[in-house]
C-alpha cells in the first residue's frame, strides 16, 4: 500500500474518530467530576407531596411499593400515595387501595401509556393543592429520606429533582449485576458530573420530583417511549435544570431473563433514537446560538450512543489504526486519538464500578461485559417490533410467570 493511500486512510480514520472521541471525552470529563458533594441539611417539613405511581397490571407488587412509600421519614399529613391504575385488566386498583393508596382508575384505549397516566395524575395533584409530585414506578422501593432530600432542593429554589435510580435485585443474575454497574455509570456518574457543572442532571423516569408550579408553567405533555428524556428536554428549552438528590434513592426491579431484557432494552434504545432524530441537532444549534451550557449538555446527552456502541467503534478504530500503521507507517495519530477515547471510556467504566459498590464481585462480573456488549450490539441491528410507541408495554417481573 502506497504512502499516499496510507495518509488518506489515516485522515479518514481521524474524521471517523471525531464523534467517538467527543462522546468518550464527554463521559470521561463527567467521570472526573462525579465525586458526591456534601448533602444539604433537610429543612423543617412544610411542603405537601403527592407520590404518583403509574401502574398497568401491577397487582403482584403494587402493595409492596405503596408500603415502601408510606414508610418514608416525613410527616404523614404532608404526603399521600396516588396510584394511577391505567387500563388495568387485573386487581391492581383493589390491591393499591388495600395498601392505603388513593387510587385513580383510568380507561382510555386510544390514549394509553405512562405519559398519559402521569398527565392525568398531575392534573389532579395541581388542582388539589400539592406543592410537589414525585413519580415512582410500580416495582420500586425507596429510601426513607427521599422526601427530605427533595424538600431540601425545592426549598433552595429547585423546581425539578431526580433521585438516584438503582437496582433493587442486583443478585438475580449476572445480567442484573452488570445492570447495577451500568446504571451507576448512567445514573450516578453522569448525574453527579452534570450536577457539579450546574446543568441539568437529567430525568430517569423513576424517582422524579416536580414543583406543581412548574407543571402549571410547563405541562407534562410527554408521551413518547422515553417521556422522561422528552420532558427534560422541554424543561431545558424553558431554562429549567434538573437537580440531583444523590443521597436518596429509588430501587427498581430489573429483569434477569434474556427475552424480557431484550424487550425492555429495545424500547429504551428506540425511544432515545427518536429523541436524537427530533432534538439532537436542533438542541446543538440552539445551544451555540444562545451560548447555553445547559442546552449544550442536553444535546451531548442525547447524542451519546449506548456505551456498547461507543466501545465497539473505539475498538474497531484501534484495530484499523494498528493495521494501517503496520502496513503503511501511517496511522499513529489516529491510533493516539482512539487510544485517548479508550482511556476516557475506561475511566467512565471504572467510576461506574466504584459508585456501584459491587467490589471484587463487580470486577468479576465485568469479565462478562464483552458478552453483554455483544448482546446489545445485536439488539441495535434488530428491527423493533410490537405496539405503537404510546402504549403500555409491560415488562415481566422477577418471579412472575406468564403463559
Amino acid at each position: 500500500m502506497s504512502s499516499s493511500v496510507g495518509l488518506v486512510a489515516e485522515l479518514v480514520l481521524l474524521v471517523l474518530c471525531l464523534p467517538v472521541l467527543s462522546w468518550a471525552l464527554y463521559l470521561g470529563a463527567l467521570s472526573l467530576l462525579s465525586w458526591p458533594p456534601a448533602a444539604p441539611v433537610p429543612p423543617v417539613p412544610s411542603l405537601r407531596f403527592d407520590f404518583v405511581v403509574p401502574a398497568h397490571d401491577e397487582s403482584l407488587g403494587i402493595a409492596a411499593t405503596v408500603k415502601s412509600l408510606s414508610e418514608v421519614d416525613y410527616p404523614k399529613e404532608l404526603f399521600r400515595v396516588v396510584v394511577v391504575a391505567d387500563n388495568c385488566t387485573d386487581d391492581t386498583a383493589a390491591k393499591a387501595r388495600e395498601a392505603g393508596a388513593t387510587v385513580l382508575e383510568r380507561q382510555n384505549q386510544d390514549l394509553r401509556g405512562k405519559g398519559y397516566a402521569l398527565a392525568h395524575a398531575f392534573e389532579r395533584s395541581v388542582a388539589e393543592g400539592a406543592d410537589a409530585v414525585v413519580v415512582v414506578d410500580a416495582d420500586t422501593v425507596v429510601s426513607r429520606n427521599l422526601l427530605q432530600a427533595f424538600s431540601a432542593r425545592l426549598t433552595s429554589g429547585a423546581v425539578a429533582v431526580q433521585a438516584h435510580y438503582g437496582v433493587q435485585n442486583p443478585n438475580a443474575s449476572w445480567r442484573t449485576r452488570l445492570m447495577r454497574i451500568a446504571l451507576s455509570m448512567f445514573h450516578q456518574v453522569r448525574s453527579l458530573g452534570r450536577e457539579r457543572l450546574e446543568v441539568s442532571a437529567g430525568l430517569r423516569g423513576n424517582g422524579m420530583c416536580f414543583r406543581t408550579s412548574l407543571l402549571r408553567e410547563v405541562p407534562h405533555d410527554a408521551f413518547s417511549l422515553v417521556e422522561d428524556l422528552e420532558y427534560g428536554i422541554r424543561l431545558g428549552r424553558k431554562g429549567f435544570r434538573v437537580a440531583y438528590a444523590f443521597e436518596a434513592e429509588v430501587l427498581g426491579e430489573m429483569v434477569s431473563g434474556e427475552s424480557a431484557s431484550r424487550s425492555q432494552r429495545n424500547r429504551w434504545e428506540q425511544g432515545r433514537a427518536q429523541m436524537l432524530a427530533q432534538h439532537g441537532w436542533p438542541l446543538m444549534r440552539e445551544a451555540l446560538a444562545q451560548r447555553s451550557g445547559l442546552l449544550f449538555d442536553l444535546a451531548m446527552d442525547v447524542a451519546v450512543p449506548p456505551l456498547s456502541r461507543v466501545v465497539g467503534l473505539t475498538l474497531v478504530g484501534l484495530v484499523a489504526s494498528a493495521v494501517l500503521l503496520g502496513f503503511t507507517g501511517h496511522g499513529a495519530l489516529a491510533a493516539a486519538a482512539f487510544s485517548l477515547a479508550s482511556a476516557a471510556l475506561g475511566l467512565y467504566v471504572f467510576a461506574g464500578w466504584l459508585h456501584s459498590g459491587t467490589g471484587a464481585r463487580g470486577l468479576l462480573d465485568l469479565a462478562l461485559a464483552p458478552a453483554y456488549v455483544a448482546w446489545k450490539v445485536v439488539l441495535a441491528f434488530q428491527r423493533p417490533r410490537g405496539q405503537k410507541q404510546t402504549q403500555w408495554v409491560r415488562t415481566t417481573r422477577e418471579g412472575e410467570t406468564r403463559p
